[in-house]
């Protein structure tokens, strides 16, 4: 049960920066039929690349002999604090709506979650199962992001990525101790 809430937990923090630019989508009234097609093509990413980055991690560790649960705080370390420079830095992703602009924002938001199955293993042997819950949390962060964002004033944005930053900064510190 604590590792589900773990995983689950790690799926609300990668879908917080998915979250908040679905916000700054949603302000500029995007249709329901692309708010779908968005919200499905960032699930699927956060689905394939935990995946990706945790086969390409396995690769490292045998050749580096890192244990997963200290790689894994330190990508989570890593992961919040980017965030916590890109709040600073007051950056904010610029794409367009076409199909290629999903593909970039769907890409671009969930790099975090390459990052994270790098260390997947410390978390879960259960891989399909935290892929899934990481997928999950992303589409309905992102269609919640889109649909608040219709309403909702930029402020929340930011608020929802230090949210996001302090989670992975915390899980990463746990994972170190």
């Amino acid at each position: 049960m604590q590792e589900l809430f773990s995983i689950f937990l790690i799926g609300i923090a990668l879908s917080m920066d998915t979250f908040s630019l679905s916000l700054g989508v949603g302000m500029f009234g995007i249709t329901n039929k692309k708010a779908l097609k968005l919200t499905l093509m960032v699930g699927a990413m956060h689905f394939i690349m935990p995946f990706l980055g945790m086969n390409l991690g396995d690769k490292l560790i045998k050749i580096f002999e890192i244990k997963y649960d200290i790689l894994l705080g330190f990508v989570l370390i890593i992961i919040a604090i980017q965030m916590i420079i890109d709040i600073i830095r007051k950056e904010e992703e610029k794409f367009n709506l076409s199909l290629g602009g999903i593909l970039l924002f769907a890409f671009g938001v969930s790099l975090d979650s390459f990052s994270l199955g790098l260390g997947l293993k410390a978390i879960t042997t259960n891989i399909y199962l935290a892929m899934s819950v990481f997928a999950i949390c992303s589409c309905v962060f992102t269609y919640l992001g889109i649909l608040l964002g219709r309403v909702a004033n930029k402020v929340l944005g930011v608020y929802a990525n230090i949210l996001g930053a302090i989670i992975l900064f915390i899980m990463g510190i746990m994972h170190l101790i």
